[in-house]
C-alpha cells in the first residue's frame, strides 16, 4: 500500500493506493478527482514550475515566470536548466513567452508579472 496526499482540490485527501487482484484501487478520496490524481501520479506524474529569471535591470534583477502547462516530473531539472539561461533585456508583460516549446515539451516559459511593462526599463537599466 502507498499513501499520498491529493493536491487537486482544497480537501487535501489522504489517498491510499493498493493493488488487489491486478487492479489498482484508490480509497480515502472525497471526490472522483482524487482517484484520477492517484492513478496519474503512479503512471505518469506531471508538475508545473514557477520560478524567476534574471533581467538586465538593476532595480528589478529578477521577474517571475512559469511553464504554460504541466511537464513530466522527471523533466523538472532539465527545464530549470533552460530557465536559468534566460536573461530579460527588454520590457516584458504578463503572459509574454520568453522561451517557446521548452525542450520540445509543448509548453512555454511565460512571464507572470507586469513589473517591467510600460517603459520602466529606463528606471531600472543596469549601468
Amino acid at each position: 500500500m502507498r499513501e499520498m496526499t491529493c493536491i487537486t482540490c482544497p480537501n487535501g485527501c489522504t489517498l491510499r493506493v493498493e493493488e488487489k487482484d491486478g487492479e489498482i484501487q484508490v480509497s480515502g478520496n472525497k471526490c472522483k478527482r482524487g482517484e484520477t490524481f492517484a492513478l496519474a501520479e503512479l503512471q505518469h506524474p506531471m508538475r508545473t514550475i514557477c520560478s524567476t529569471v534574471r533581467t538586465a535591470f538593476a532595480g528589478t534583477p529578477v521577474i517571475p515566470v512559469r511553464v504554460s502547462g504541466e511537464i513530466p516530473k522527471e523533466m523538472i531539472f532539465d527545464v530549470m536548466k533552460e530557465i536559468n539561461t534566460i536573461v530579460v533585456e527588454h520590457p516584458v508583460k504578463r503572459g509574454e513567452v520568453l522561451l517557446p516549446d521548452v525542450l520540445n515539451l509543448g509548453v512555454d516559459i511565460i512571464v507572470t508579472s507586469n513589473v517591467l511593462e510600460g517603459g520602466q526599463e529606463n528606471e531600472h537599466k543596469a549601468v
